[in-house]
Order: C-alpha cells, then sequence, then structure tokens
C-alpha cells in the first residue's frame, strides 16, 4: 500500500503542508504511523480522506462540522444530505443568474436599436424587469391559495357526505367566500395593465376588471387615455407612472 509524507498529501490535494499539519492537530486527519525521525506517514485511505475534506471544505462546511462528520458511523449518508443541499443552492443562484442574464440581453437590444439611449431607458428596462418578476410571485402565490381554498371545499364537501356534518362545509363555504373575495380584492391592488394602442399603463375600476373577458395574462379593458377597448397586458402596478 502507497505511503505518502506530509508534503506529498499537501501537494496531491493542492493544500498547504500547514494545513494538512493543522487538520492533524484537531484530530480530523491524524496519520496512520510515524516513522522513525517521527515524521507522519500517511497511507492510500488517509489520502482519500484528505481529499474528502477539502471537498466538503469547497462546499462550505467548517471544520468543526466535517470533524462532527466524519467521527459518525452514518458519514456517508449525512454527506450525502449535505451534497443534496448544495445542489440546490447552486441551482437557485443558476436560475438568478439566468434572469439576471435575461434582463442584460433585454437591454443590450434596447442599446442596439436607440441611437438615443439615456439612463431613463436603464431604468424602465430595470422597472419592467422587476415588474415581471413581481407579477410571476403574484401569480404563484394566487395559485397557491387556489389550490387550498380547493381542498377545503371539497373536503369540507366530503366530510358532510359521509357524516352528515352539513354545517360543516356550510361554514367551509363561508370561509371560502369570504377568502375569494380577499383575493379578488389583493389581485386588483397588485395589478394594472398595458394599452397595446397607445402603451398607457392605468388601472381600471374593480368592477370592470373584476367582470371583464380575461386570458392568463391579459383582460379586455378600456384604455381611458386613448379609449381603445381591447385585450390589454397584465403587469404589476409598480409600473403605473407616479
Amino acid at each position: 500500500m502507497s505511503k505518502y509524507t506530509t508534503g506529498e498529501v499537501a501537494k496531491i490535494c493542492n493544500v498547504t503542508v500547514r494545513t494538512v499539519q493543522y487538520y492533524d492537530t484537531r484530530g480530523i486527519l491524524t496519520p496512520s504511523e510515524l516513522s522513525e525521525g517521527g515524521r507522519r506517514v500517511y497511507s492510500e485511505n488517509d489520502l482519500q480522506k484528505m481529499k474528502a475534506i477539502c471537498f466538503l471544505r469547497e462546499i462550505g462546511l467548517s471544520i468543526n462540522v466535517i470533524g462532527q462528520i466524519l467521527k459518525d458511523d452514518g458519514s456517508a449518508k449525512v454527506i450525502e444530505l449535505f451534497l443534496e443541499e448544495q445542489k440546490q443552492i447552486l441551482n437557485t443562484e443558476i436560475a438568478e443568474r439566468q434572469e439576471k442574464l435575461k434582463s442584460l440581453e433585454l437591454l443590450s437590444n434596447e442599446v442596439k436599436n436607440k441611437t438615443d439611449f439615456t439612463l431613463k431607458n436603464i431604468s424602465d428596462v430595470a422597472c419592467i424587469m422587476e415588474a415581471n418578476k413581481k407579477m410571476k410571485k403574484l401569480r404563484r402565490n394566487l395559485w397557491i391559495m387556489a389550490a387550498v381554498m380547493g381542498v377545503f371545499e371539497y373536503g369540507t364537501l366530503l366530510l358532510a357526505i359521509f357524516t352528515g356534518m352539513w354545517w360543516a362545509f356550510g361554514i367551509g363555504m363561508g370561509i371560502v367566500v369570504i377568502l375569494s373575495i380577499w383575493l379578488s380584492a389583493y389581485y386588483y391592488k397588485e395589478t394594472a395593465y398595458i394599452c397595446p394602442e397607445c402603451h398607457k399603463v392605468f388601472k381600471p375600476k374593480f368592477k370592470e376588471m373584476f367582470w371583464a373577458s380575461h386570458t392568463y395574462k391579459t383582460r379586455k379593458l378600456t384604455c381611458p387615455e386613448c379609449g381603445n377597448k381591447g385585450f390589454c397586458l397584465e403587469t404589476h402596478v409598480s409600473q403605473i407612472e407616479k
């Protein structure tokens, strides 16, 4: 079996000799034996353990945590959980960077297409991107609430059918109605619309918005600026110029 000196382990793992010695003093990586001169001698297993330690350090684990993990008999499972967590963090970072890339591409196209590009144009693009993010979050929250309401409604209905507790269904429906009214008011408060003709961002009356024909991202409304009646693009209320 191969044996390694402190310097060889340090070179293979791309760390300093002092780092390897420090891990020994902390009891994280103790050499398998000592030479006659008192020098540390590491086995192949020690080297593999050192590589694992370096990897765990790279993904952000502290020395104390690594020491506790390696002492545990189920260290492999614990490390697997940390790896899964790290994958989720990296995926989140990738998604955020992709959003930034989209913003840069949009801004780049604006610069290419306009000879009189100003700082205000940059501000406008930033506002649009931020509004899109807010709308995605708003729609996601609404879907979650709608799903909860559906489960609550059908749950109380099944309870009434199988137990005869129709009063519970009545109370459940009352709660669903109240939540529906609240969601409608919340949705109205957070949204505005862009006219496809004059590009005016406006907020219609609640009654008009509530009863208007609509698709996932548009609603048939009358623009207060140019009078055009048609499907207007939904956006976040922050897009309305103050």
